[in-house]
Order: structure tokens, then C-alpha cells, then sequence
């Protein structure tokens, strides 16, 4: 006999909780509203994220109300987990994700819906194209922190996103299956825009209204903040290793290169043999962070599944080459030695005064070494997981 197989919901809405015993109740209220003057044919998971609080027993007092509702739990604290712990026991081919805390206005969500339907897989909210209600944003996040982080999101990543960590979002369920998202903070926000936009995902912006919330915010500003950017910056090798590193190994060449046809002077003061010291440092530096995001780049491709972009690249990289490169650069750095020490000897040892081409020298040295053993770790960070 066949048995037909049992039909899932259409739409899954996805309401993280923790200790919102002051919103809940009517987040549930406005949900079954919207679901039934709209017909939709949706599941509420509730996740409860660890509360001590009266949500759990609001939840369950208010939830029967709704005909499709369930209340889980996820004993991982943070945003992000609650988060993933709703995606993972949703049915629905549509999922719906905002805050329990009554700042966003659940009438959006058949417009959130129909944006998914008309072709879009992934569609945010933006709360500053739409009306902010007095009081409902901090002024320092209104003006100074999800601005420029938003901007930071969108020159490191290309996104079109102006308001990245809106919580009003709506993704199908297969577009959230290619994310790959891991991330269990705040910073689960910033990767699933980042993640949609590394994944070609079609992204529609729409401008929603924000309501003050009800309850006590756990948002930490500064905290939660750095998040955000740290995770930014990780998934960035380009701007955290790369473009730092090459700025300072450009300083420190030109200076090196200034310094060593001085004695150069600046205002009185004049620059002869210790600056170069600076110099140097600035050199292996730069160089060894170019390596890093070389490092960070080729560990994003074979075991984040970031797009190969650089196999051209990399063709040409082998450790035989770089090998033979570090050893001509330290073979030069020793020869620059061999030279000093002859003029040593021939002037009968008299004080040496080549201090200039010793740092030329222990800077090549260096480099070479450098380069030869940064080349085996790139090889070993380019093997790729089966």
C-alpha cells in the first residue's frame, strides 16, 4: 500500500528567545493574527536559547493558539546557534527569521514571502529606509555602528546590503542549505550576507519600520560590535593581512633605499644608520603578513569552499621555485656579508663601518628564509580535503 508522503508547511517563521518574557506573548499574538487574516501555511519554531525567566511558560500557555507551533530548545548560548538550531528543524520551503522582542512588525511577512516567490533568495530588511521609532535605536548604533559596519561589510565583500544586521530576514530553504553558516554569536548576522553574497545568492533589500523593543536589549554595543568586525576582518585575508603587509613592505623598502644613499636629513635632524633598523622591521613584517593572506586565502579555498580564483596563481607558486628564489635572496644577502667582511680584513681591522650594507644583508637573509619556508606551509595549506 502506498503511503503518501506528509506534506510540510510552506512557511517556516523562526523567533530566537531568550528571557523575552516581556514580548513573547505578543509576538505569539500578532503571528497567529497575520497567519490567519493572510491564509499562510506556516510552522512557528520558537527556539529558547536558555531562559530563566517566564518565556518558556508563555510559550506554552499562548502557544496552542497558533496550529502550527513548537518550542525548542538550544542549550549553546548565542544568536547564532538558536538560530541554526530553528533552521535545522524547519520544514517549511520558505524560512522567515526575526527577533522575539517586538521591535519588527510581523505584517512584512507575506512581503518578505512574495520576494522569495517572485525569484529572490535571500531578503533583508532596512531599517533606515523605513520609519525608526523614537527611542527604538541607540543613537551610537543609528549613526556610528551599524552604518560603518554595514560600509565595512560592503567594501570587504562587494555586498549591496546598506543595513547588514537587520534581524528582519527571509531566505528559501535551499538557498541556506549552500551557506554553510557556522558562526554561534552575533557575528551569524554579518556571515549569512556575507555568505549569500559569496555564494551568488539573488538579494532583494526592502525598507521595513523598527518599533522600540519590549524588555530589556542583551545587545552588548561594544562587544557584539567587535564581533562583527573581527569576523569581518577573518574572512577578509585581503585587508586584515595582505594590503597592510604590502604598505609596509613598500615603507620599508623606500626608506631602506632613502636611507642607504644618505645620509639623508629631514628638518636638522639627520638619518645615517639607526632609522634603517625601522626599516628592516617594517620589511620582514609586511612581507610575512603578504605571506599570511596568501595563507588565509589558499586555507578559505580548499577548506571553505571559497572560489578558485587563483589557480593561475598557484600554478606558478611551487615550492621548487620558491626555494630557489629564497635561496638567491639569501645567497645575495650573504654575499653583501662576504664583501663587508673582506673590506673588513683589508683594512687590516680597522672599526667597521659598513653598518648599512650588515642590515641590507640581514634583511635579504631573512626574506629568503622566509620565503622557502612559507612555501612548504602555503603547499601544505593547498592540499584539499577529500
Amino acid at each position: 500500500m502506498h503511503i503518501p508522503e506528509k506534506k510540510g508547511p510552506e512557511i517556516s517563521i523562526i523567533l530566537p528567545c531568550l528571557n523575552e518574557e516581556a514580548s513573547i506573548g505578543f509576538c505569539i499574538d500578532k503571528l497567529r493574527e497575520i497567519i490567519e487574516n493572510h491564509n499562510l501555511d506556516a510552522e512557528v519554531i520558537i527556539v529558547d536559547n536558555g531562559s530563566i525567566d517566564n518565556s518558556c511558560k508563555i510559550i506554552r500557555q499562548s502557544g496552542p493558539s497558533l496550529k502550527k507551533a513548537k518550542l525548542v530548545h538550544e542549550p549553546r548560548k548565542g544568536y547564532g546557534s538558536a538560530y541554526m538550531k530553528g533552521f535545522e528543524v524547519a520544514q517549511g520551503k520558505y524560512l522567515f527569521m526575526a527577533d522575539s522582542d517586538g521591535s519588527y512588525d510581523f505584517e512584512e511577512i507575506p512581503r518578505f514571502i512574495n520576494k522569495l516567490k517572485s525569484g529572490y533568495d535571500f531578503v533583508i530588511g532596512n531599517r533606515f529606509k523605513g520609519k525608526i521609532e523614537e527611542q527604538a535605536m541607540p543613537w551610537h548604533h543609528r549613526y556610528i555602528g551599524n552604518p560603518i559596519l554595514s560600509k565595512v561589510l560592503k567594501l570587504f565583500f562587494k555586498t549591496k546590503v546598506n543595513d547588514a544586521h537587520c534581524g528582519m530576514r527571509a531566505i528559501t530553504k535551499q538557498a541556506y542549505n549552500k551557506l554553510g553558516l557556522k558562526t554561534i554569536g552575533m557575528e551569524f548576522a554579518s556571515e549569512m550576507v556575507i555568505q549569500a553574497g559569496k555564494k551568488h545568492l539573488r538579494i532583494n533589500e526592502v525598507p521595513i519600520n523598527y518599533h522600540k523593543r519590549k524588555g530589556t536589549s542583551k545587545l552588548k554595543s561594544f562587544s557584539d560590535g567587535w564581533r562583527h568586525l573581527r569576523f569581518m576582518l577573518l574572512y577578509s585575508p585581503l585587508f586584515l593581512f595582505f594590503i597592510p603587509g604590502l604598505i609596509l613592505f613598500l615603507l620599508g623598502i623606500i626608506s631602506m633605499i632613502w636611507i642607504y644613499l644618505g645620509p639623508q636629513e629631514i628638518f636638522g635632524l639627520k638619518f645615517q644608520y639607526h632609522p634603517m633598523f625601522i626599516s628592516t622591521i617594517l620589511i620582514i613584517t609586511g612581507y610575512q603578513l603578504i605571506f599570511f593572506g596568501i595563507f588565509a586565502k589558499t586555507y578559505a579555498i580548499t577548506h571553505l569552499g571559497e572560489p578558485e580564483k587563483f589557480n593561475k596563481l598557484y600554478k606558478h607558486i611551487t615550492i621548487e621555485r620558491a626555494s630557489i628564489l629564497g635561496i638567491a635572496i639569501i645567497g645575495s644577502g650573504i654575499l653583501i656579508y662576504a664583501s663587508t667582511l673582506i673590506n673588513w680584513l683589508n683594512s687590516t681591522f680597522d672599526a667597521l663601518n659598513e653598518t648599512k650594507k650588515s642590515f641590507i644583508a640581514l634583511t635579504l637573509i631573512t626574506l629568503g628564509i622566509q620565503t622557502i619556508f612559507s612555501s612548504f606551509m602555503l603547499s601544505i595549506l593547498g592540499i584539499k580535503e577529500k
